[in-house]
């Protein structure tokens, strides 16, 4: 079964097949094959979507959390494993198209590349389709994580914990700044600042965004708080 037959049969009839494609297509694989575009564009999109959504969830909660409280759980409800987790408890990753060496070392199995996948999926799909009809895949992975977040057996991460940190001292959020990005496309090394009112009070690298991102957060944290 392919994942538009899959979707259909969750009641979502595709408009463009090549664009929900591609969500699934690594860079390792489009390494491999030219003529073929990675999901790297699509994995932007939905990070944005995800945290509109998920902010939006968190803000209708009775009695309502503070800005803080809604912080935490959104860092929680879309860190690394829980998109992982996502992607798994979908099945998704039996669609994922990743390059011959990727595959053999257990691609198909990393949380990078899980999360990364997921987030590409609600992107291909927002495109495709507008919100309202991906709801219903996003509640029912997410949605009973909301009020049972533990349930994601992860530690505050350390993006997390700097942003706690600042919290309890004044209503700021900090932000990341890509830097740089060096190396092939399947092994790309970024390099990233975290920054708050212009100031870096972080740097960090990693072989992914979200990695150099926890990476950066941890210097920035260990600064602050020595």
């Amino acid at each position: 079964m392919s994942v538009i037959d899959w979707l259909r049969k969750k009641g979502i009839r595709v408009k463009n097949k090549k664009i929900i494609n591609q969500a699934f297509v690594h860079s390792s694989y489009a390494n491999e094959h030219k003529d073929i575009t990675n999901n790297e564009r699509l994995e932007f999109m939905g990070d944005a979507v995800l945290q509109v959504w998920v902010s939006e969830q968190l803000y209708k909660i009775k009695p309502p959390l503070n800005e803080g409280e809604m912080t935490t759980l959104r860092a929680r409800l879309v860190c690394e494993k829980a998109l992982s987790i996502y992607a798994k408890e979908l099945n998704l990753d039996k669609f994922l198209l990743l390059g011959t060496g990727e595959e053999r070392n257990g691609g198909r199995k990393k949380d990078s590349i899980l999360a990364d996948l997921f987030e590409a999926f609600v992107g291909a799909l927002y495109i495709d389709q507008g919100l309202k009809k991906i709801e219903g895949i996003l509640k029912e992975v997410i949605t009973p994580r909301i009020n049972n977040p533990d349930e994601i057996e992860v530690n505050l991460d350390y993006k997390t914990k700097l942003q706690e940190y600042i919290q309890s001292d004044s209503r700021k959020t900090v932000v990341y700044e890509v830097m740089s990005m060096s190396g092939p496309s399947n092994n790309p090394l970024f390099k990233v600042r975290v920054m708050l009112d212009n100031l870096t009070l972080g740097v960090g690298s990693g072989n992914s965004k979200k990695k150099a991102e926890q990476n950066a957060a941890k210097d920035a944290f260990n600064k602050m708080v020595r």
